[in-house]
């Protein structure tokens, strides 16, 4: 006779298979750069990274100005201090200084502050203004330029800084071309005289900075008159 069968009796169950899983760690570099640019690209596509955008636009657009104003006008090859003697100066009716502390015209760390007309005098520079009947203060932005004309009647002191200029004057005694032209460093302070029908010229050849000029002259100019040659210099 069979024994009866335990209906309450506990089955063999077969045990769960544990697969383990190698995760990627936390320290790994990849995984760390995928979050990052996940999340960098999930606030990308929230509203508040509008104002974010729009500074990184500018900023952009800003340095690609600057490189275009810079392509635009190349840097040209410009002469130090050293390059010009006191004899190309001289031929120019110019005496330079150092804008930097110490200098001539640098007494203390406020600045350079000149008198053009009494330091033009002291310096030897001849042939400019004794006073100022007429008195102009302008700027030259690089590439341009300022005179390019002859006063017949004017005699004119010049105060020029702030960029690479060029400072062309008319000089007879100069062989072939009939003038003599130095560079002014930017670095520098230029006081030049121009005689009466003599002519003179400024250029900015910086590629960046302006060109800043004081024109002290010792008579009222009719600009509209008989008295003024102007486009002396075909070449500029």
């Amino acid at each position: 006779m069979r024994a009866p069968t335990e209906r309450g009796s506990p089955m063999m169950a077969n045990p769960r298979r544990i697969v383990y899983i190698n995760s990627p760690s936390s320290d790994n570099p990849f995984q760390i750069r995928s979050s990052f640019l996940a999340s960098l690209l999930q606030f990308f596509q929230k509203p508040l990274s509008l104002p974010f955008l729009l500074s990184i636009f500018l900023f952009l657009t800003w340095i690609s100005i600057r490189f275009q104003r810079v392509s635009q006008f190349p840097t040209p090859s410009i002469g130090t201090a050293a390059d010009w003697s006191v004899d190309d100066d001289m031929k120019v009716n110019l005496i330079r200084f150092s804008s930097g502390i110490p200098s001539q015209i640098a007494k203390d760390k406020r600045g350079w502050l000149l008198d053009p007309v009494s330091l033009a005098l002291a310096s030897g520079i001849s042939g400019g203004a004794v006073s100022c009947a007429s008195l102009h203060v302008g700027e030259i932005r690089p590439g341009k330029i300022r005179g390019n004309h002859r006063h017949h009647n004017c005699n004119e002191t010049f105060v020029i800084w702030g960029a690479a200029t060029k400072f062309r004057l008319e000089n007879r005694k100069v062989a072939d071309k009939g003038y003599a032209e130095v560079i002014i460093g930017a670095d520098e302070v230029a006081v030049a005289a121009s005689p009466g029908r003599t002519a003179h010229a400024l250029v900015n050849i910086d590629p960046i900075r302006s060109t800043f000029f004081l024109g002290c002259q010792d008579s009222i100019i009719n600009y509209n008159g008989t008295s003024n040659d102007y486009n002396v210099w075909k070449d500029l």
